[in-house]
């Protein structure tokens, strides 16, 4: 239009372009960035590096023999992968240490209990008996050495060994019904005193071997801890997938504190339970024996003698 105008208008120069271009170049590309990288960097340390550096100096403390380093709450219980290898830390530390001590514990009871067939064995060498006494005394003595050298290392390869044992069907009543006649043969006892009250149909799926020596065990524990002309019966029921069985003995029972107790190695509550013979290792290799045929085995008090019961898996 020819009669149009313009307008014009002059801005302030703090509002000309460029004045602030540099500064605002400076920040996108550099400051915001550079603060981005540093959370970045933050974050990743504290989820990676600190649980990394938390399991190195965990086993840097295994390797100094500081079997109680744990890891530290924030690192076992994440949700992620390194939270499960933390957890998987403390199990092994603390097996690690329930292994050592329980070694060491097994090595300073078995000094101790080494120590008094040894010195019978002095005392008897310097006496005056005559040969065949001499004889006598020196095979007993010799003979629970033996016994007291074979349960200890067989209670240590138990709680070491990890492999699974083979599995087979057993027969409860058949079971019973060879461990009564040894039972009988040592003890004098008859068979009519061991009787058994589980049915024909009782199987269980388990290792024979082990099996056998945990009920062999906890039957002469009690016969051993029975009174005069006292009975010790089997018996137990069907639980869904489990067959639960128990011995029960007619002797004076346990303080209920040591119900657990009797179950740890060389443990003997003579004082409580009267009886003589044994070094306290039967209970505890029946116990390992059970579980590790994936069973479960504890004691009761029933106001009548001591119950021991036996959980194992049903055929």
């Amino acid at each position: 239009d020819p009669g149009a105008g313009s307008l014009v208008i002059e801005l302030p120069q703090r509002f000309m372009p460029g004045r602030y271009q540099l500064f605002w170049r400076v920040v996108t590309n550099g400051v915001i960035p550079g603060l981005f990288t540093l959370l970045l960097c933050i974050g990743l340390y504290r989820l990676l590096i600190m649980p990394l550096n938390q399991l190195r100096e965990q086993a840097n403390a295994w390797r100094a023999d500081q079997l109680n380093t744990r890891m530290s709450l924030d690192a076992t219980s994440r949700q992620d992968e390194l939270g499960e290898l933390g957890r998987a830390f403390d199990h092994m530390s603390e097996r690690l240490q329930g292994t050592v001590r329980l070694q060491q514990q097994l090595l300073r009871d078995m000094s101790h209990e080494l120590r008094t067939p040894l010195s019978r064995l002095r005392v008897a060498c310097d006496s005056e008996q005559d040969l065949a006494k001499l004889r006598e005394r020196l095979g007993r003595e010799i003979d629970a050495m033996q016994r007291l050298v074979e349960d200890s290392l067989q209670l240590a390869w138990l709680d070491s060994e990890t492999t699974p044992l083979p599995q087979e069907d057993i027969q409860l009543q058949a079971l019973w019904d060879i461990l009564r006649k040894n039972a009988c043969f040592e003890s004098g006892w008859s068979a009519s005193r061991l009787p058994c009250l589980l049915p024909a149909d009782s199987w269980v799926r388990g290792n024979l071997n082990a099996l056998a020596q945990a009920l062999e065990n906890i039957l002469r524990n009690a016969i051993r801890h029975s009174p005069h002309e006292g009975c010790v019966q089997l018996d137990g029921c069907r639980e869904g997938e489990y067959w639960h069985i128990w011995l029960q003995d007619q002797g004076a029972g346990i303080a209920e504190d040591d119900l657990e107790r009797i179950f740890a190695p060389f443990t003997r509550l003579d004082g409580s339970r009267p009886g003589d013979g044994g070094f306290g290792l039967g209970l505890s290799i029946a116990r390992n024996a059970v579980q590790r045929q994936g069973g479960r085995l504890w004691a009761e008090n029933t106001g009548l003698g001591l119950r021991v019961h036996l959980r194992l898996l049903a055929r």
